[in-house]
This record gives structure tokens, sequence and C-alpha cells, in this order.
């Protein structure tokens, strides 16, 4: 019994090495599109062939990865509301949308949320790739399981975000919709291939290369909450 422990203990340990392997790779070489089973296992010090014990394929390895993300954004999410409610309320009030009391204005949920992706970059990668193939390319368990985590980690920042801003769960929802479409697009308009960066250094005017990712996040999660709340008062949608 405490050899099998340790077993499963050390197999949690080393998959945990994989997945901090995949995302400096993703780092180093410029985005998740480079990562090879080649380099992550090089990363984590494991033979090439010993990855199979862990993940099944490249795929799987990345699916869990992102579920990882998912996982430290609810967490970084809910850390920030918390300090947000222990907050003393201004004085005298900040004009603007902000509520009455300690807690979160829309805009600033909306700036919480860019600002928690933007320290994420490898999973604002991620969330195009899932969406595009990753969850495609799995097994139906391990989709089911990616499922599970990416929804439990979505509904405890929502709750969070709820408690935190008074925002309903309705204008919550459509709000880390907007979140989560928009990081996974700027992230790829802001990171090309070189085959694009090369193109862009020669048709400045398609320069998306110069599209500042966490600014530009910032300007519309901010705009979005405050159109949230207007266009959705009652929490219908």
């Amino acid at each position: 019994m405490q050899q099998r422990a340790r077993s499963a203990e050390d197999k949690a340990r080393r998959s945990e090495e994989l997945l901090a392997a995949a995302e400096a790779e993703a780092r180093a070489r410029g985005g998740v599109r480079f990562v090879t089973l080649a380099g992550v296992t090089e990363r984590a010090g494991l033979h090439r062939t010993g990855v199979r014990r862990y993940y099944a394929s490249k795929e799987e390895l990345l699916l869990a990865l992102a579920e990882d993300g998912w996982r430290r954004w609810s967490a970084s999410v809910r850390e920030r509301c918390a300090a947000a409610t222990d907050r003393p309320a201004p004085d005298p009030p900040v004009p603007g949308p902000s509520p009455t009391g300690p807690g979160l204005s829309p805009e600033e949920a909306g700036l919480l949320l860019a600002d928690t992706l933007a320290e994420q970059p490898v999973f604002c990668d991620l969330l195009t790739h899932v969406a595009l193939s990753l969850e495609g390319d799995v097994s139906t368990e391990r989709a089911r399981a990616y499922k599970t985590e990416a929804f439990a980690a979505h509904d405890a920042l929502v709750a969070a975000l709820e408690a935190a801003s008074g925002m309903t769960t309705a204008q919550l929802g459509a709000l880390v919709a907007a979140a989560l479409s928009f990081a996974g697009n700027f992230w790829q308009v802001s990171h090309p291939t070189p085959t694009l960066a090369a193109l862009y250094e020669e048709v400045p005017e398609w320069g998306h290369v110069a599209l500042d990712f966490a600014p530009r996040l910032r300007l519309l999660l901010r705009s979005t909450a405050l159109g949230l709340v207007t266009t959705l008062p009652d929490g219908q949608g």
C-alpha cells in the first residue's frame, strides 16, 4: 500500500514537471504551436518515449496544461475578489458607476479579468488551440475531464465576482465569455508567426504585430462590463 502511494505521488510529481516543461517550452519558443514532445521531455529530463506513461499524446499534454491554466486563473480571480471586498469604502465616494461600499465596480471587474488573463500568456494562447483542435484530438473521457475542470473553475470565478461586484450571474457570464474570446484572439494577433511578422515588416499597414495585447484587453473588457450593466440591467440574457 505504501509503495503504491509513493508510485502515485511520483506519477503526479512527474506529470506536474511535464506541465511546467510544456509551459516553459511554449514561452521560450513563442507559442503553443511550436511545442514538441521532444522539447518538453528534454526540459523535464525525461526520455522522449517516457512521456507516454503520463500523457497519451502532445494534444493530451497541452489540454492538461489548459486545464491547469483554468485552475490558476480561477484562483487568481477569487484571491483578488476576496482582497477587494476587504478594502475600505472610498471617502469621498469616487464618481462613476462604482457601487457604494467596498467591492468592485463593473469596470473594475472587467479590468480584473483582463489583468489576470494577461498574467497567463500560455493560457491565452491555449484558448484558441483548445477550441480548434485539442478537445477533438483526445479521447472522450479526457475531453470530459477537461470540461469538468474548466466549468468548475469558471463557475467558481463567476461566483466570486458576483459576490465582490454585485453584477448578476448573467452579466458576469457574458463578461467572462467576452474575456475568453478577446484574450484568445488578441494573443494570436499580437504574436504572429515568423512568416506573418516578416510580412508585416514589408507592409506596415497590416502590422497587427504592433497590437498591444494587455492595454487592448483592458480597454475592451472595461467597456464591455460597463455596457453589460446597461444592456442587461435585470440580469437576463
